[in-house]
């Protein structure tokens, strides 16, 4: 790898791997990296199509990408108290849950959400406006994270609760709704069972777990 490179040829880098590989090394000096994961007995025409340009790319990572192996382990739902770094090192993944970049670009509103105040086992809609700012059509998956902002049992930074895949051309804009209710707000209690608790939650909506644009819901108790 290192020797291609140092010719400064164009160059691509295709990964086959069964876990998220440290590659610090690589994100620097490769011009483009495609994640094969491991492919399938159709892989080679995938990535064929991929590299040549017939097919534009939408995926997303399922786990997070490490800087290092003394990052291990890490993923985007740790608790608030989680996650502390080395010293003079940056503490965030390589490539943060739910990345993925594509022949085109994307650009979210500012979500918003309707109504801003539920009770426990009320349900709201949050909406954002994606926008395919690129020159060619591509597919973007939109994701719905959450955050409790205070509760009786630790909970995680924030928490997947939904995505929605799209395709749009370019310039095209289209607005993305997801349900809020008590499947996406409840979780394990104190007394391990499912419940939904009063308080403030972030509604957070992006392109990837590190790339969200948020709004508040308030739920109000009984």
């Amino acid at each position: 790898m290192r020797a291609v490179l140092d010719t400064e040829t164009p160059t691509v880098v295709v990964l086959i791997n069964g876990r998220p590989p440290a590659i610090p090394e690589l994100a620097e000096k490769a011009p483009a990296i495609l994640e094969g994961w491991y492919l399938g007995q159709e892989g080679g025409t995938a990535v064929a199509e991929v590299l040549f340009g017939d097919v534009n790319p939408g995926g997303k990572l399922p786990v997070s990408f490490p800087r290092s192996v003394g990052q291990l382990p890490i993923f985007y739902n740790h608790k608030p108290t989680a996650g502390r770094g080395y010293l003079f090192d940056s503490a965030k993944p390589l490539y943060p849950y739910g990345h993925g970049l594509s022949y085109t670009t994307f650009s979210y509103s500012t979500p918003t959400v309707t109504p801003t105040k539920v009770a426990v086992d009320g349900k709201a809609t949050a909406s954002v406006e994606v926008t395919n700012t690129g020159t060619r059509s591509g597919d973007e998956v939109v994701q719905l994270y959450l955050r409790a902002e205070v509760s009786r049992a630790t909970r995680p930074v924030m928490e997947l609760k939904g995505f929605s895949r799209i395709t749009l051309g370019p310039d095209e804009h289209k607005t993305v709704t997801f349900e809020v209710g008590p499947e996406q707000l409840s979780y394990h209690g104190v007394d391990m069972k499912r419940v939904v608790e009063p308080g403030k939650y972030q509604i957070m909506v992006g392109g990837s777990s590190d790339a969200v644009k948020s709004v508040e819901l308030e739920v109000a108790g009984q």
